[in-house]
């Protein structure tokens, strides 16, 4: 550290300080400033997109007989409002029997979920969907992704349909008893005892 004999030596100092560096603080000064102001734009940006994609959703979802309505929000949002959109029309197709564009609008929510807590409900459905259209196959593999957790029990319960579907009523019953094991649903569980007593007959 210098050790200054007077006021002047200080000032000098400090004048010789900022004539060096003086640029390169102004510099991160702006840069500073300029990434708070971007950051807090970005931020304003999001919250005012989100809010506009809610207001879009409530829409939507009012006029959810719109079926070309509700596709055009769902590609318009890339977000957990175009999920839900699609989740939505899913529903409605298959109530309409329209199960290929059901299979669609739950592969497109699959692929754009963020939410590590929804993607098993949407398998759950997917894998519903392709046992209906008899995608034995396809089905088993979208089970695969649920592991241990709260959809255990359910995606058990549907591994079990598709390995009756399939003729194998050993994996069936084995599926069956992982789910009924799993601590579910009483309405499931009931559901299960049902099921495997169908098997032992």
């Amino acid at each position: 550290m210098e050790i200054y004999n007077n006021e002047d030596e200080q000032l000098d100092a400090v004048r010789n300080f900022f004539r060096e560096n003086g640029k390169a603080i102004v510099v991160g000064v702006v840069l500073g400033i300029g990434g708070l102001f971007g950051w807090r734009y970005w931020q304003s940006h999001q919250h005012t997109s989100l809010t506009t994609a809610s207001v879009s959703f409530d829409n939507a979802m009012l006029q959810s007989e719109n079926t070309a309505g509700l596709a055009a929000f769902i590609q318009a949002n890339d977000n957990t409002y175009g999920v839900f959109g699609a989740l939505k029309l899913a529903q409605d197709l298959v109530e309409k029997g329209d199960f290929a564009n059901a299979k669609q609008q739950l592969q497109w929510a699959q692929t754009h979920t963020k939410d590590d807590n929804l993607l098993p409900a949407i398998n759950l459905r997917l894998a519903r969907i392709q046992l209906q259209e008899k995608q034995f196959d396809d089905a088993l593999k979208t089970l695969d992704a649920v592991q241990k957790g709260g959809w255990f029990a359910q995606a058990q319960a549907i591994r079990g349909d598709v390995l009756v579907a399939k003729g194998d009523t050993k994996g069936a019953r084995g599926a069956y008893t992982q789910a009924f094991e799993d601590n579910p649903s009483p309405v499931l569980k009931e559901l299960l005892r049902i099921k495997l007593n169908n098997l032992a007959a």
